[in-house]
């Protein structure tokens, strides 16, 4: 992704109905199946040390002609396409 123009920015609504901006990091294909990574985006009201201020993993389905994020559906899942992201974020560094 081009970083030309700046991060990209998203909202989303949470399950407590809260909005949270959060900030596109990298997208990857796994099992035939698109995933979308962000973090938090900083706010100036936001305590920094939040330990829920880590990477969030969403998938990307396609429902009535239009892409959607949704929420991963088990544990199994979200570990296995962590591990990727975290692989391919942090390849430069090995």
């Amino acid at each position: 992704m081009s970083e030309e123009f700046g991060p990209t920015f998203i909202t989303v609504t949470d399950e407590d109905g809260q909005e949270i901006v959060l900030e596109f990091v990298d997208a990857l294909e796994y099992q035939g199946q698109m995933y979308q990574a962000f973090f938090p985006a900083e706010t100036e009201d936001e305590e920094t040390d939040d330990p829920d201020n880590g990477l969030v993993i969403l998938k990307v389905i396609h429902e009535d002609g239009e892409d959607m994020l949704s929420t991963l559906d088990s544990e199994e899942e979200l570990d296995a396409v962590y591990e990727l992201f975290i692989e391919s974020l942090f390849e430069d560094e090995q």
